[in-house]
């Protein structure tokens, strides 16, 4: 099986993306000659990221017959100074509320995306760190963030 996606240039700095029959548009700000209709590129590793284990997680937990009240990811890319511009490091905080006796399963089901399921992360692992985080109830329960990955501002 392959991926195939198709992209059109639209004028100035702008493509749409066709991706599994969804129209993606990317574009650059005006300063850089875009009309900013739509977020530049590079942040769609990161989203593809929040995608790919946050359905990996609902999965998990789903199968284990564990619920969250509430779930969100944030992902945060720190980027390099100089060209060409890319990733150098990314951390994954996940974000979860529920009853307190579903904490480790929630734990349990990041581990399982990070070490075992999340292709995108497994992809992305291969060329930079990718650390994580993960609160329940507003408390952190664990990181995995090491001192000698760059500052990553949350």
């Amino acid at each position: 099986m392959v991926h195939e996606i198709e992209a059109q240039w639209m004028g100035k700095m702008q493509f749409n993306a066709l991706v599994n029959g969804h129209t993606v548009i990317m574009d650059a700000p005006e300063k850089v000659g875009g009309e900013d209709n739509g977020p530049v590129p590079k942040p769609f590793i990161l989203t593809a990221l929040s995608g790919c284990t946050g359905m990996d997680i609902v999965a998990i937990l789903r199968k284990a017959e564990k619920e969250v009240d509430d779930f969100d990811i944030k992902v945060i890319g720190e980027i390099s100074k100089r060209a060409p511009i890319e990733y150098i490091a990314i951390h994954v905080i996940y974000n979860f509320k529920g009853q307190n006796e579903n904490m480790e399963a929630a734990l349990q089901a990041v581990n399982d995306s990070q070490e075992k399921y999340c292709g995108v992360s497994s992809m992305l692992k291969k060329a930079l760190p990718v650390t994580w985080e993960v609160s329940y109830n507003g408390s952190q329960i664990f990181s995995n963030k090491a001192e000698e990955i760059p500052e990553l501002s949350v």
